[in-house]
């Protein structure tokens, strides 16, 4: 069972470790941050200035979703959670609130890109990487609520 919660400050240390182990898994991105630099980046960015959705099983931080007001900014689920439907339940925690969502997805990402497919996003753009900070083709995806 998969139960989603509000992230807070407490969470920062499992949210940093959970997200430099499903990263470890992009083996295309060069590493660009060590694990006290993630941990900074999750406690001073992503828990202050996003929604942070935390997602649970049996007491273990699995997955998290981190969005603005028409954006996700991040979605992680733990290495050896992937396949459960833990980044679905993320997924659709978000969608129920918002009519449009925006993200940003490396080319080189093929579950990703499978995974956000399947949930109705489709590519608006795409780039060679140039004005990102791993410096890798990205693409933007995007999902309507039918009817918005």
């Amino acid at each position: 069972m998969i139960l989603l919660r509000a992230a807070q400050a407490a969470d920062a240390g499992a949210l940093a470790a959970l997200f430099t182990a499903s990263r470890g898994l992009l083996d295309f991105l060069p590493q660009l941050h060590d694990a006290a630099e993630d941990r900074a980046f999750i406690r001073d960015h992503v828990l202050t200035d996003t929604r942070v959705t935390l997602a649970d099983q049996r007491g273990v931080p699995v997955g998290f979703v981190a969005e603005r007001p028409g954006e996700i900014e991040h979605l992680y689920v733990a290495p050896d959670a992937l396949g459960q439907g833990v980044g679905s339940a993320l997924l659709r925690a978000v969608l129920a609130h918002q009519d449009e969502v925006a993200l940003w997805c490396f080319a080189e990402n093929t579950r990703a890109l499978a995974f956000y497919r399947h949930h109705g996003f489709e590519v608006i753009a795409e780039t060679d990487g140039a004005a990102n900070e791993a410096k890798r083709p990205d693409k933007r995806l995007r999902w309507l609520r039918a009817g918005a």
